[in-house]
């Protein structure tokens, strides 16, 4: 990836739906090269998708929390693969520590949310997790 690659992605992660005009406009490069740039990078897997950022406004009632997760023995590929089905694991990140694993949950409402969070707590190789809610984004 090169600097032109590099600017790019940052245009799209702060407007993912901006038209193939407006992003050559602010790279000073042709509507062609962004678009085999796009192309190439979603090929690559640099790109891996295009999604919509809801403001949290919009859904008052949403819940998200970070969970740390502790994982005993050899049960970390399997705990990974069990989180990564559940919906409401919007992100899941390695981490050094106290913790092997951190969980970005987003739930419509608590009932959900404590379904999840039980859920978690209960799987086979989860030994101790830690839970906050995210109450205001700044």
């Amino acid at each position: 990836m090169d600097t032109i690659d590099q600017k790019l992605l940052a245009l799209l992660r702060k407007d993912g739906r901006a038209s193939l005009s407006a992003l050559a406009t602010a790279l000073n490069v042709s509507r062609g090269t962004v678009q085999n740039r796009i192309e190439r990078l979603t090929r690559a897997g640099v790109i891996s998708g295009f999604t919509v950022r809801v403001s949290e406004a919009d859904d008052p009632h949403a819940v998200r929390a970070v969970t740390m997760i502790e994982i005993t023995g050899q049960k970390t590929l399997a705990v990974i693969k069990a989180l990564r089905g559940i919906p409401e694991v919007h992100a899941l990140h390695t981490t050094n520590g106290a913790w092997d694993l951190v969980a970005d949950l987003r739930a419509d409402n608590l009932v959900t949310f404590e379904r999840v969070l039980r859920g978690i707590r209960a799987m086979d190789g989860v030994s101790k997790s830690e839970t906050s809610l995210l109450l205001t984004t700044l």
